[in-house]
């Protein structure tokens, strides 16, 4: 079985208005609930918005510290879910129900295989 993130992608420029907001952690939820039913959840988190982010950035053997998100774009990561699934197909089919509930787009990106020694 292979891990996958599951990434809500969300636009920060259009804020959800929050009487929306409830339900749709209702639908989320659901979800969540199937994922560990069918036995593939792993993990889930939701993030705060990316202005509450700080950056530590590499540079010449230091370190700098910044303020805010990593990249200047309108997309951010609002949350995940992190799954485990017998193959990309299996991820996509509950990509689309994490899509439907949560009504963003969701980035579905395998976790890469460590080599082992």
């Amino acid at each position: 079985m292979k891990q996958y993130l599951l990434a809500v992608q969300l636009d920060e420029s259009k804020p959800e208005p929050e009487e929306d907001f409830e339900p749709m952690l209702a639908r989320t939820g659901k979800v969540t609930e199937d994922m560990k039913s069918a036995g593939v959840w792993v993990f889930v988190g939701g993030l705060e918005p990316s202005h509450a982010s700080t950056v530590v950035r590499p540079g010449d053997g230091r370190v700098t510290i910044t303020d805010g998100p990593f990249a200047e774009t309108k997309e951010q990561l609002g949350g995940f879910w992190v799954i485990r699934c017998e193959d990309l197909d299996q991820a996509l089919a509950w990509a689309e129900k994490c899509a439907l509930a949560c009504g963003q787009a969701i980035e579905v990106r395998p976790f890469g295989e460590v080599p082992r020694r």
